[in-house]
């Protein structure tokens, strides 16, 4: 049987909770208790959650054994903080375990307690500028709805944590246990996408509907010249009025912004797809191969074929 410890600071974001029924399905999935699921704190007893509910947990302590730990996030980990005592009970129970996954923002206490270092990781859209400030050691990939590296796991935002618990399983069980799990919770085995479909016109937050119907409308024609006279009749203003609008709401250009877009579609494709970088280049609007590599270098710090390996596990 593997053990699965949740580790739960106090004020954690309660959808940490929701993963469970992933292994309890494994479980059902199996026809067999593979899973048993436990929640651990620093000091046991009742656990604050971010929806005010409390939950039951034992003591985390020097003979606790688990295979799997799931360490829950705080809704603001950078204000908030962690209690040094937990981070570093983190470290220890880390050492001591097969494997370790960061819910959401609970990457940030992997990082404190050091286990991120030189890896690969990620966490919710709104917070991986902060993780990687925090932690400039880390590669933080903010596009990412789960990473693997090593004995080591992060997830994006809030439902990438179910993800997350998914390929835990198919990890162990393999494909068509993590299949008929999928099937019995209603979700993709799968997902297509990452982060950005959501994170970036998100990110980018326009105030009024004319800035946000221009930016749908260059996502959605990521192929084309897509100038400021276009956006800007898209958002029926002026070319003038349209530049110093779009700034005041984003911060951006638009020139800036539309090659941000850009460069998450073409990401997504480079890692989703096997169609040649000429075609991922013309497809999502740059002029070609070689425009494609200097604004991966620019944006990620690697060329696009270093992350196509990265996706599919290869050197």
């Amino acid at each position: 049987m593997l053990r699965i410890g949740y580790l739960l600071p106090e004020g954690f974001q309660v959808m940490a909770l929701a993963t469970q029924a992933v292994f309890e399905f494994a479980n059902l999935a199996a026809r067999e208790r593979v899973y048993s699921v436990e929640n651990y704190s620093l000091a046991g007893g009742e656990v604050l959650t971010s929806a005010g509910t409390r939950v039951l947990s034992r003591p985390l302590s020097a003979r606790t054994a688990v295979d799997t730990w799931l360490v829950a996030g705080t809704r603001d980990p950078v204000d908030a903080g962690a209690a040094p005592a937990l981070v570093r009970a983190l470290g220890r129970a880390a050492g001591r375990a097969r494997r370790t996954a960061g819910l959401c923002t609970g990457a940030f206490l992997l990082a404190d307690a050091g286990l991120l270092d030189q890896r690969r990781a990620t966490t919710h859209w709104a917070w991986t500028d902060a993780l990687q400030q925090r932690h400039p050691s880390i590669q933080v990939e903010p596009d990412r709805i789960f990473i693997t590296d090593g004995a080591f796991w992060t997830s994006a935002g809030m439902t990438a944590e179910l993800d997350l618990a998914l390929g835990l399983v198919e990890k162990d069980l393999g494909s068509d246990a993590a299949a008929s799990v999928a099937r019995g919770l209603v979700m993709p085995q799968r997902r297509s996408g990452g982060q950005s479909q959501h994170s970036e016109l998100l990110r980018l937050a326009p105030k009024s509907d004319r800035i946000q119907q221009a930016l749908e409308y260059a996502r959605a024609h990521l192929a084309a010249p897509l100038g400021v006279e276009q956006l800007a009749e898209v958002a029926h203003l002026s070319p003038r009025q349209f530049s110093r609008v779009f700034a005041a709401e984003t911060g951006q250009s638009p020139a800036k912004a539309v090659e941000q877009l850009r460069l998450e579609s073409a990401r997504l494709m480079v890692e989703r797809s096997r169609h040649p970088l000429e075609v991922v280049a013309r497809e999502t609007g740059f002029r070609d191969a070689r425009h494609l590599r200097e604004v991966f270098l620019r944006g990620f710090g690697v060329p696009p074929q270093v992350v196509r390996r990265a996706a599919r596990g290869t050197d």
